[in-house]
């Protein structure tokens, strides 16, 4: 048989002639590694991390007492900032307690204190959204996080010189800061809120705390979340956390007055915002555009959907503080609202409350056993959210793929099969992927808006 490729003789070596005079090949030039090294050097004494300082005028809650965590950990103590918008009344009954993303701070929206526009500006105040003319909005930065709430970056007790937790911190989770925002409304006096309101991880902590606590909730609204993470997110989550740990200055998280892991957390930035956005927007803006359409194409950012992860993850390198992320993103792959969770959680918590000699708080009861009587994961997810009776409101998005619409409708099934006959469930077409509950001030905020001022017992069962 005759060979097409290669020698015609399988024995004869392959012998290719070369010119001595022929010009050596131009080394290729990557300024985006010569300017990621020359960023981490600037960092070694040079600019100081800017999430101690980047969000003020907010109240700090000290809690005095220690605080038993879901899976056993222990704070003998924890901060807790958070800000506030409208006026409480009398009854104490119009409160809002809204919830953050995973990096979010405890700053929704300007006020006196800070002029600055806050993460959901448009969606609160005098006849938006969030109506502060009618609602008392409470806001918090989550406990592990690092504007102005206890976490990894805060002062070790104990510790000399300026020491802090770094990696020394407990393993955290969603219920650990609900928790924490419920110590919060002990000290403010508010017994039961008006509504819970989150998105993303904000929208775990909703559903965890009217579970959680159920008469204290008036009612839900969980937007772009889930009952539990799927593999596809803990996959995601993941490649961040490796990418940021691979990074020589993390150092096993003990970088405090070194030098920043500014490239790990640079890339793992990127890598979130690929699952934030969504291809049929990215085709819209940035379609296969190049920067320079005419010079040799690069191995650096070229086509300019690279620019923009380039400049979203330089953005973000030092306003968040990298073991937050480390902690918060894997809090946010440990959520499950079954209750087979529930109650190893429980064995856990009160194995460490003897050990400590700490009580557990008073929301720390029996999941009640509700379900159709079949066994298997659903089942017990349906028995984990069966406290969950609030009017609700679940909201998805088709383009999300980091918290794909079907998950939004597990919820929604699942608190229905629970018995609630109060879920209403939207599912929007928009182009924004998950950030769309950033971005879509009008459908999302209608919903919101909506579900926030319907009367009791108007709530419908809607799919859309």
């Amino acid at each position: 048989m005759r060979h097409l490729c290669g020698p015609k003789s399988l024995g004869a070596p392959l012998v290719r002639a070369y010119s001595k005079n022929a010009p050596i090949p131009t080394q290729l030039s990557f300024p985006c590694v010569d300017q990621t090294l020359e960023r981490t050097r600037s960092l070694d004494g040079g600019p100081e991390p800017l999430y101690d300082r980047i969000v003020t005028g907010y109240q700090v809650y000290q809690h005095p007492k220690p605080l038993i965590l879901y899976w056993g950990g222990v704070l003998q103590g924890f901060d807790l900032a958070y800000e506030t918008w409208g006026e409480l009344n009398a009854r104490k009954d119009n409160a809002i307690l809204l919830h953050t993303g995973l990096s979010g701070s405890s700053h929704a929206r300007s006020h006196g204190e800070n002029e600055k526009p806050g993460w959901w500006e448009s969606f609160i105040g005098p006849g938006r959204p969030i109506d502060t003319n009618r609602f008392h909005v409470i806001c918090t930065n989550v406990l592990g996080g690092c504007y102005g709430s206890t976490g990894p970056s805060s002062a070790l007790p104990g510790g000399k010189g300026g020491e802090r937790y770094a990696t020394r911190f407990p393993p955290l989770t969603i219920p650990d800061m609900v928790r924490a925002q419920l110590r919060l409304l002990d000290q403010l006096g508010i017994e039961r809120l008006h509504a819970s309101v989150g998105s993303s991880m904000g929208g775990m902590q909703s559903l965890c705390l009217a579970s959680m606590a159920p008469d204290r909730v008036g009612r839900v609204v969980s937007i772009s979340a889930a009952a539990r993470s799927h593999p596809y997110s803990i996959a995601l989550r993941h490649t961040q956390r490796q990418v940021l740990m691979s990074d020589p200055h993390w150092n096993k998280g003990h970088y405090y007055g070194g030098v920043l892991p500014h490239a790990g957390m640079k890339l793992a930035r990127e890598v979130a915002t690929i699952s934030y956005r969504s291809g049929p927007e990215w085709e819209r803006r940035f379609g296969r555009k190049r920067v320079n359409p005419q010079e040799t194409p690069a191995l650096c950012a070229d086509f300019l959907i690279e620019t923009y992860l380039d400049h979203q993850g330089e953005r973000f390198c030092l306003q968040f503080d990298p073991n937050s992320l480390l902690y918060i993103s894997r809090a946010m792959d440990l959520f499950d609202m079954s209750a087979q969770r529930g109650r190893e959680a429980r064995a856990r918590r009160l194995a460490a409350s003897e050990k400590h000699e700490v009580p557990l708080e008073t929301e720390d009861v029996d999941i009640e056993e509700v379900g159709d009587g079949r066994d298997g994961e659903d089942v017990e997810l349906v028995r984990g959210m069966s406290r969950i009776h609030h009017p609700t409101l679940v909201l998805g998005v088709q383009s999300d793929i980091l918290f794909p619409h079907w998950q939004q409708q597990e919820i929604a099934r699942s608190l229905r099969r629970a018995g609630n006959s109060q879920v209403t469930h939207y599912e929007l077409d928009a182009e924004y992927g998950h950030d769309t509950f950033l971005i879509d001030t009008i459908n999302v905020g209608a919903a919101v808006k909506g579900h926030l001022e319907q009367e009791p017992g108007s709530v419908g069962k809607i799919d859309s």
